[in-house]
C-alpha cells in the first residue's frame, strides 16, 4: 500500500503527481522547484537561494511524513547548469551536515517553469 504525503507548508504538484509517497516505510519525496510556497514564485536570489528554498520544500514534506532531513538516504539535484554545482554544494552542505546521504548532480537541458535547480529525495523511517 501506499500513502500520500501532502503539506501546504511546501508547493502543491503542478501536474499529475504527489509531493511525496510513502510505501514499505520508504518516504518518495518528488522533485522540489525552488518555489516559494506562500507566493507561488521563485525564491528570490541566485543559486543558493534557490538550493535553500528547493531543500526547505523538500525538509517540509519530510516534516509532514513525521521525519527529517537525517532519515534521507538518496537524493538527486537537477542543475540547469553545471556551472552552478559550486554554489548549489555549499547551501547543500548546509543542510545535511552529518552523514549526508548518497547523491547524484545531474545537468539537465531544462527544467519545469524555467528553473535552475530542482531536488528530489527518498528517506527511510
Amino acid at each position: 500500500m501506499k500513502k500520500v504525503i501532502a503539506t501546504t507548508a511546501a508547493p502543491a504538484a503542478i501536474g499529475p503527481y504527489s509531493q511525496a509517497i510513502e510505501a514499505n516505510g520508504i518516504v518518495f519525496v518528488s522533485g522540489q522547484l525552488p518555489i516559494d510556497p506562500a507566493t507561488g514564485e521563485f525564491a528570490q536570489g541566485g543559486v543558493t537561494e534557490l538550493t535553500r528554498q528547493s531543500l526547505t520544500n523538500a525538509q517540509n514534506i519530510l516534516k509532514e511524513a513525521g521525519l527529517t532531513l537525517e532519515n534521507v538516504v538518496k537524493t538527486t539535484v537537477f542543475l540547469a547548469d553545471m556551472n552552478d554545482f559550486a554554489e548549489m554544494n555549499a547551501e547543500y552542505a548546509r543542510f545535511f551536515t552529518a552523514n549526508p546521504p548518497a547523491r547524484s548532480a545531474v545537468a539537465v537541458k531544462t527544467l519545469p517553469k524555467g528553473a535552475r535547480v530542482e531536488i528530489e529525495c527518498i528517506a527511510v523511517r
